[in-house]
């Protein structure tokens, strides 16, 4: 049996667009503020809004991207953070894992918070900073 037909098996419908919520479905706002090189091996990164699992995505990729390129101390200016759950330790763990070492710079309650928390999971820190990573 043949039929010849040039009708559409499936119908078109239209369908109101669907705004694109991005690569980041977390409700929290942006955290990565900022980011520079302030040395041959120091990277300056001012984060700010809220930090998770989800929202630290960006933060994540950055500091991967710098390992990369040679980069094995990390400023964190926290002063901007209303809020950061263990996202942020994973991040931090995560840098410290090869000896690099971070320093975290006017960290708010917040934060701190945190910090105190995780103090025996923490390493050494840097000079001058709150946490830091392993040596």
């Amino acid at each position: 049996m043949s039929t010849a037909s040039t009708a559409p098996i499936l119908t078109e419908t239209h369908r109101p667009p669907v705004p694109d919520p991005g690569a980041d479905t977390a409700p929290g706002g942006i955290v990565v503020h900022s980011c520079e090189r302030v040395g041959p091996v120091t990277l300056l990164v001012r984060l700010t809004g809220e930090i998770d699992h989800y929202s630290a995505a960006p933060l994540r990729a950055i500091l991967v991207s710098a390992a990369a390129d040679g980069c094995t101390d990390l400023i964190l200016d926290a002063s901007r953070v209303t809020f950061c759950d263990s996202g942020l330790l994973g991040v931090l763990d995560q840098w410290s894992r090869l000896g690099r070492r971070y320093r975290i710079d006017a960290p708010p309650p917040v934060v701190l918070r945190l910090l105190r928390a995780a103090a025996g999971t923490l390493a050494p820190r840097l000079p001058g900073g709150r946490a830091g990573g392993r040596r």
